[in-house]
């Protein structure tokens, strides 16, 4: 089986192609950092039309990459949503379209999806069900991750996620973008005892997350401390928050196979190192993507195109492009943003 991937929900464009033996014959990918940068994030037009330059060539690049034929893939992957619309939309539309051209099945996937079963890609002994910690710029939730489409969230967030809380940390520490790399490197040279800062919902009996009130803070503390010290101590911060909210849904989480991190958040060793410890104090396997899995990108997207393709699970070429894509549609609506999740 081999499976065409594409993904342009936020600011990465890529193509990939993936087999269902766990083969990534290609990948391509291009950021838009430079073109969003002077703007300290993420400007959707400017995105959007940066996907419709880049994926086309991307694609041709991706086929000769691993030497094949848009004719013998067995599928063509998209990301549907969630995500900025027009992005997600360029995607989504072109492979479609190749689909159509090629004749062959479509499949329409779930940005979060594609982050949920990407660690499946690299660890093939990581069976349903996990617990899996779903963190990255929009997106902070809790999913006992049970199958291929299925997947029972435990928590989400009511304002905030927790990438998002980086990036605007970073923008007004003036560490410039992306902005959880940059908090990270600064953290690292400076002390996270240095400045109190609130840990929200930490202890509380709600099952969710809360970054809102920490962004705040540090927006209030920044005029009186250095960077380094206030990057380290809202790192320390969060992974406490992290910690504190996983730990209460391991222990709602009788079976799980794994604790389980994706996103980009993921990509932080400090949250990693924290995850890693918990996981070993309840006697789980702790399992996190590559570096370069974590962000976004198209190899996520094929991989979970061809768990889906596998298991019987195609879609018509009319299914829409989605801003907002609950991967438990079930799950009840919470206060705050957690409406949206």
């Amino acid at each position: 089986m081999l499976i065409l991937g594409l993904e342009s929900s936020c600011d990465e464009t890529a193509a990939a192609l993936v087999t269902g033996d766990r083969q990534v014959l290609a990948h391509r990918l291009a950021g838009q950092e430079a073109a969003h940068r002077p703007y300290g994030g993420v400007v959707p037009e400017i995105a959007a039309r940066a996907h419709v330059e880049a994926l086309e060539p991307l694609v041709a690049g991706a086929l000769a990459d691993a030497g094949v034929a848009l004719a013998e893939v067995d599928a063509v992957a998209a990301t549907a949503g969630p995500g900025l619309i027009g992005g997600v939309m360029v995607g989504l539309v072109t492979g479609k379209a190749l689909a159509h051209a090629a004749g062959k099945p479509f499949v329409a996937v779930n940005h979060l999806e594609g982050h949920a079963l990407s660690p499946r890609l690299t660890e093939p002994d990581l069976h349903f069900p996990y617990l899996l910690l779903l963190v990255s710029g929009g997106h902070c939730q809790l999913l006992l991750v049970e199958g291929v489409g299925a997947y029972r969230r435990l928590a989400t967030t009511i304002d905030d996620a927790a990438g998002e809380a980086f990036d605007k940390t970073a923008k007004v520490l003036k560490l410039g973008f992306p902005g959880g790399p940059a908090v990270e490197r600064a953290a690292a040279l400076g002390d996270p005892r240095a400045v109190p800062l609130p840990r929200p919902l930490k202890g509380s009996k709600e099952p969710h997350f809360s970054f809102a009130g920490l962004k705040a803070a540090v927006m209030r503390a920044a005029p009186d401390h250095a960077a380094a010290d206030l990057a380290a101590s809202f790192q320390a911060a969060v992974v406490d928050c992290l910690l504190d909210r996983t730990e209460r849904a391991l222990q709602r989480s009788h079976g799980a196979t794994a604790l389980v991190v994706a996103g980009g958040v993921a990509a932080n060793g400090a949250v990693r190192a924290a995850l890693q410890a918990l996981a070993a104090r309840h006697g789980l396997p702790f399992i996190a993507p590559p570096l370069w899995l974590c962000t976004d990108n198209a190899a996520m997207i094929a991989w979970a195109g061809a768990e889906r393709f596998a298991a019987g699970l195609t879609d018509p070429l009319d299914t829409p492009a989605r801003p907002r894509w609950p991967l438990d549609p079930s799950a009840e609506a919470v206060r705050g943003a957690g409406v949206k999740a």
